[in-house]
């Protein structure tokens, strides 16, 4: 498992403890100290990253200054907080020479804002200038330097892992922060860890055994009336994107076998993690993984490289593929959850959350059928979260497969308290909603609790995977890229569903828009490059090409576009 310094402040201590000898001088946060050590992590000449929704990531023999700071960085948001931070080594679901890092904030949610902003000014310091930034950090957070700190760490399963791993704990050792390092982690797993961690046992157990244990004896309750009403036993194709899924599955699998068999492919014996493989390459690709042989109609999934997002499909009997992405997964739970509401008869609010990229139709069909109020924000984990924590229920997922549910302390602790006093109808449905909350991974999107929420699902409705795909048929679209020499002379409002500049490009849109039917299109910077990306679907795919092609061209023509005009055929 690692080292851990125990402490009462930072949760429950480890049997296995030991003293990093580190030195009285460290300690005490001595400035040599810091600059000795941060010297052994020297920072390449001119590289500038910026700290995104996904943390920091590029090649990993570049990161190596980067984990050192952000052990530092993490000391100094624990002494802050007064709470344990969380540490994951991981790219997710890029490519496996690359790598990267993101901090976890107390409550398993992502960083705050005002230290995403920290981040980038400590890992693009100059060398000299190390000790200074993390003092000017301090003085700006208020940072009261004599609270003790603690650090949870975990990594992917990328070859470069362990080593930048080791130095991260560098820059928590040399700051004197104590530590434990959880070693192979899923991020969900590692976000559990600090939420569990910071509410003194309340939400979990801090350890990899009682995540296992508090999801399959959720889901084992859950569907145990499933199973004695004669459904067959049920299986589950799971592409694991050769990554540190694959583990995590296996590992925990005999705690809820029994109401579930899951058959595991690209589960990192063989291929290379994310290549070809994984919930990216089947949503970008609407294409199987490599490695699955799909028979018609089988239910399958795709994790991505850290286990964070999640994507279904299958094959019909024309041999046709059918994705089933995070659109369709909010609409399948937020249903089944608002039946339960309504069955319990208890006036809690529910809210889902999405972002412009979702299709039309499944915000039609929350909204008219189901009569689930819907709510869009901006492009990002952070941005959805957020939103739905407005809620009792707040149900959350980007159509890339990444999402959870969110439950406030009043209703789970009103729904819990109905589990023990209704009867009968009432009170089942009560007991399957205090199931579901403990099945759902409240700290972060997490592709083994949601899959297992999913599959509690289909088995108590009796769905099949083509049943729950034709609740709707999603809008044919188009996403398109469009360079330019900078990405700023766009701004949005609206979510990002409505362009503010440059002059004339939304009423060029609106006038687009209007040729097409069940139609909509909207324009947004990229977080990274010079790029702005084109989103744009119509009643049809020929009419969806065109419209996107269109806008792609009104955008290159009064936003600055560089290179070659985009053409038809992208």
């Amino acid at each position: 498992m690692g080292d851990e310094w125990g402490h009462s402040d930072f949760g429950p201590e480890s049997a296995l403890e030991r003293t990093v000898q580190v030195g009285q001088d460290l300690l005490d946060m001595d400035p040599e100290a810091v600059r000795k050590y941060s010297a052994l992590h020297a920072k390449p000449d001119g590289l500038v990253l910026q700290y995104g929704t996904a943390g920091f990531r590029t090649k990993a023999e570049r990161l190596d200054h980067v984990m050192f700071r952000m052990g530092l960085l993490a000391v100094l948001r624990s002494k802050q907080t007064k709470s344990t931070i969380g540490v994951m080594v991981t790219a997710s679901h890029n490519p496996e020479e690359d790598n990267g890092v993101k901090l976890v904030d107390p409550l398993g949610e992502m960083l705050a804002p005002s230290w995403e902003e920290h981040a980038t000014c400590l890992a693009n310091a100059e060398e000299r200038d190390v000790w200074r930034v993390l003092m000017d950090i301090s003085e700006k957070a208020a940072v009261n330097l004599q609270q003790e700190a603690f650090v949870v760490i975990g990594r992917d399963t990328r070859p470069s892992s362990e080593r930048l791993s080791q130095s991260v704990i560098d820059g928590v050792t040399v700051l004197g922060g104590q530590f434990h390092d959880y070693g192979l982690l899923t991020t969900p797993q590692l976000h559990y860890m600090v939420y569990c961690r910071n509410s003194s046992g309340r939400y979990g157990e801090a350890t990899v055994d009682g995540y296992y244990q508090k999801l399959s004896t959720a889901f084992v309750e859950l569907t145990k009336q499933a199973f004695c009403g004669g459904n067959e036993y049920r299986s589950l194709k799971v592409d694991c994107a050769n990554g540190v899924g694959a583990l995590k599955l296996r590992e925990m699998e005999p705690y809820f076998s029994q109401g579930l068999s899951v058959q595991l492919f690209n589960d990192g014996t063989k291929g290379k993690l994310n290549h070809l493989c994984g919930a990216d390459f089947v949503k970008s690709h609407q294409r199987p993984p490599q490695g699955m042989e799909m028979k018609s109609s089988e239910r399958c999934c795709s994790f991505d490289g850290d286990a964070d997002r999640i994507v279904y499909y299958y094959s019909d009997t024309d041999g046709h593929f059918h994705l089933i992405d995070g659109d369709k997964i909010a609409t399948l739970i937020s249903s089944f959850l608002k039946e339960l509401l309504v069955e319990i008869g208890e006036s809690l609010n529910i809210g889902v959350v999405q972002t412009a990229y979702a299709n039309g139709s499944s915000t039609r069909y929350l909204e008219e059928v189901m009569k689930v109020p819907v709510y869009c924000t901006k492009t990002g984990v952070k941005h959805l979260h957020h939103k739905a924590q407005e809620f009792d229920v707040g149900v959350y997922f980007e159509a890339n497969g990444h999402g959870t549910v969110l439950f406030s302390k009043a209703a789970e602790m009103k729904i819990k308290q109905l589990a023990k006093e209704l009867e009968d109808k009432k009170r089942k449905a009560a007991q399957m909603l205090a199931n579901v909350i403990d099945l759902f991974n409240q700290a972060a999107g997490d592709a083994i609790s949601d899959m297992l929420v999913i599959e509690a699902i289909l088995a108590l409705k009796g769905l099949t995977v083509q049943e729950w795909d034709a609740l709707y048929t999603d809008l044919p679209n188009r996403q398109l890229k469009v360079k330019v020499a900078d990405r700023q002379v766009i701004s949005t409002t609206d979510a990002e569903r409505q362009a503010v500049t440059p002059p004339g490009l939304q009423e060029a849109i609106n006038d687009l828009v209007k040729k097409y039917k069940l139609s909509r299109a909207f324009v947004r910077p990229s977080g990274t490059e010079d790029v702005v990306r084109v989103y744009a679907e119509a009643d049809s795919q020929e009419s969806a090409d065109s419209l996107a092609h269109e806008v792609s061209l009104a955008v290159f023509q009064l936003a600055g576009g560089v290179g070659e005009r985009p053409h038809p055929g992208f």
